[in-house]
């Protein structure tokens, strides 16, 4: 009998357990319970303690309210250009409203991924392969108006709808590869071309400017000297001018100046111009009066006619010199073209140098001077 009383406690303690542990439940953050009595929808439990009349309530679904990511598999989609291109596409979505989600449609998720297949394939099936691969942003977004549009009576809220990729044929591949090159290899031709172009304008525009400078320096160079030199004439011309120099001192110079004249490889003759006489007359004259030269000064007691006679004296002994000198020359030319033969014993002319002229004219200048001393 005791051991009746005792199972039957037992059962009872047993029974009392398990009603309390189906009448207590616990529901977590962002998940939602929907409940039903005795097979009909009774409510939803939010998250937190929540009670329910055991063996009567029941919980049918357990919603997850977390927005969730669904990536589908590639789907092949022909263009309008009749191109055959797979796609591969992924869903972010959330539940709303979990009463709708659970009694509205059977499966939600294989519903949104059969929605989403078909709407893509209507999209993409307006579109050319160049323009569905450079509209990703158009495309994704008429695929998030179409499925919030139609999963919204299921408690279903599309927030985002992603295209991963869109691979065309493999022959597609490599013809938009060699496309693609063949334009890169233009652009970089063209780059090339105008980088030669500037750097042809550069230099020449460098030597334009190189060139004006460098005539504007000689311009300036050739003035500076100009006027450099304009300067050291004036200089001497005002030197001379005002120290009044006579007619010997001149005369020495020039006679200073004859050696330099003959001087060179080219001066193995020295042909004395007609013009020499006139300039001999007044070297004549100026040398006369050398023995009565006392300072720089010109002399008051020079002898005109003396100084008249020593330079015609000198001027014929020069005219004379220089008449010899010609006659040479022109027979040695003779004899070099073979023309007429000079006579037989008669030796070929040695060129005169000028030092042999300036001694004959300082010979002939000192013979009036000796006979009149």
């Amino acid at each position: 009998m005791d051991i009746a009383i005792a199972v039957l406690v037992g059962a009872i303690a047993l029974i009392t357990v398990v009603t309390l542990i189906r009448a207590v439940r616990i529901v977590p953050q962002q998940r939602m319970d929907v409940v039903e009595r005795l097979g009909r929808y009774q409510r939803t439990m939010t998250p937190g303690l929540n009670l329910l009349v055991p063996f009567v309530d029941t919980v049918r679904a357990k919603v997850d309210m977390r927005e969730q990511v669904v990536s589908f598999p590639p789907q092949p989609v022909i263009t309008s250009d009749n191109l055959v291109v797979s796609i591969d596409t992924v869903l972010y979505f959330k539940v709303v409203e979990p009463r709708a989600a659970t009694y509205e449609i059977a499966n939600f998720l294989q519903a949104i991924e059969q929605l989403t297949v078909t709407t893509l394939r209507n999209v993409i099936g307006s579109l050319d392969l160049e323009r569905a691969l450079t509209s990703r942003e158009e495309i994704n977004r008429h695929l998030s108006g179409v499925l919030d549009e139609t999963t919204g009576r299921w408690g279903i809220k599309v927030t985002r709808v992603e295209i991963k990729a869109i691979e065309p044929p493999p022959s597609i591949r490599d013809s938009m590869e060699k496309q693609m090159r063949a334009e890169r290899d233009r652009r970089a031709a063209i780059l090339t071309a105008e980088g030669h172009k500037q750097s042809q304008i550069l230099s020449a525009e460098g030597e334009k400017q190189a060139s004006v400078l460098r005539a504007d320096g000689d311009r300036q160079a050739r003035i500076l000297q100009a006027e450099g030199q304009a300067k050291a004439i004036r200089t001497v011309f005002d030197a001379i001018h005002q120290a009044n120099p006579s007619q010997k001192v001149l005369a020495y110079q020039y006679l200073q100046a004859l050696p330099q004249i003959a001087n060179g490889q080219a001066n193995k003759v020295w042909i004395v111009p007609a013009e020499l006489t006139k300039a001999l007359e007044g070297l004549g004259g100026a040398l006369g009066g050398l023995s009565q030269m006392v300072g720089d000064a010109p002399s008051q007691q020079v002898d005109s006619s003396a100084v008249e006679r020593e330079a015609a004296e000198a001027a014929e002994a020069a005219a004379a010199e220089a008449q010899r000198v010609n006659d040479e020359v022109r027979a040695a030319e003779q004899v070099s073209s073979g023309g007429t033969a000079r006579p037989a014993g008669l030796p070929a002319p040695e060129p005169v140098p000028a030092s042999e002229l300036l001694d004959q004219f300082d010979a002939s200048r000192a013979r009036p001077e000796a006979e009149r001393g």
